[in-house]
């Protein structure tokens, strides 16, 4: 075998669909865990400075926050290890995988694995679904915090008005409602949102949200990716089923098939 041959063999072996799903769960989980963590940091320090003064006040948030962070230390590790296995079993499935290290896959233990692997994959959807839905919600909270920014700036003109239009973080639940002050009106909101960490924060959460969203796609990919290789697999099996039955009755027939219906109507009377 030449250098091409063996170069054109070696690219006929990767699995292509596996391969992006993998680079797609990779960067997801990337950028949902780092920009996650530090924006969760970036929060306890905005609610610390301008939301609470007493640290009971926000002692249960910093907890969460912590619990939240080691969540994202598990999650990198489980998806950096799922990730390399869905790998190897893209690999494993490729037909010159079979040629080199045999019909594994047509084995009662390798189609096992593979449905653990699209089953586990399938509910790693819909759990991450659930994951993606959540991170929409400090989103949410920073987009309705710009919002009323924007409006405090339009109506600079108008102090009165301006006083009335705050941000409760006691209504979302960040903090006990006998929290002081617990919000920020006015001015002092406007002067939040101008500050590097309100900005740094709300662009981590959306790049956060964007990491979930992708990670999203690279399993519902994978998951349909590994039913379409257990497809393909089926038929082959079914193909050779067939070819090695048609092999057994040329055999039984030394060579030759007829067949059992007459050539001619004339030869059925």
């Amino acid at each position: 075998m030449g250098c091409y041959e063996c170069c054109m063999r070696c690219l006929g072996g990767i699995p292509y669909c596996s391969l992006v799903a993998t680079l797609l769960c990779f960067s997801g989980i990337a950028l949902f865990c780092g920009c996650g963590h530090q924006a969760l940091t970036e929060t306890e320090r905005l609610i610390e400075t301008y939301f609470a003064r007493n640290l009971q006040d926000y002692i249960t948030l910093a907890y969460i926050i912590q619990y939240f962070q080691y969540v994202i230390y598990g999650l990198a590790s489980f998806f950096f290890l799922y990730c390399i296995m869905l790998l190897a079993e893209g690999f494993y499935t490729t037909s010159v995988a079979k040629q080199t290290f045999g019909e594994f896959r047509s084995t009662m233990c390798g189609r096992c694995l593979s449905s653990t692997f699209i089953v586990m994959t399938y509910v790693l959807s819909l759990l991450w679904l659930l994951v993606f839905a959540l991170s929409t919600l400090p989103v949410y909270f920073f987009y309705n915090m710009g919002a009323t920014c924007r409006t405090i700036d339009e109506l600079t003109e108008t102090p009165a008005s301006i006083n009335q239009l705050c941000v409760d973080a006691r209504q979302y639940r960040l903090l006990p409602w006998d929290a002081v002050p617990g919000k920020a009106c006015g001015i002092t909101l406007a002067t939040i949102c101008k500050t590097r960490e309100y900005r740094m924060t709300y662009d981590l959460y959306i790049a956060a949200f964007i990491g979930a969203g992708i990670t999203l796609m690279a399993l519902v990919h994978s998951a349909l990716q590994l039913a379409m290789n257990q497809e393909n697999l089926r038929r082959t099996r079914a193909k050779k089923r067939g070819c090695d039955l048609y092999g057994q009755l040329l055999r039984d027939r030394g060579g030759m098939l007829q067949s059992p219906y007459p050539a001619h109507l004339s030869d059925a009377s």
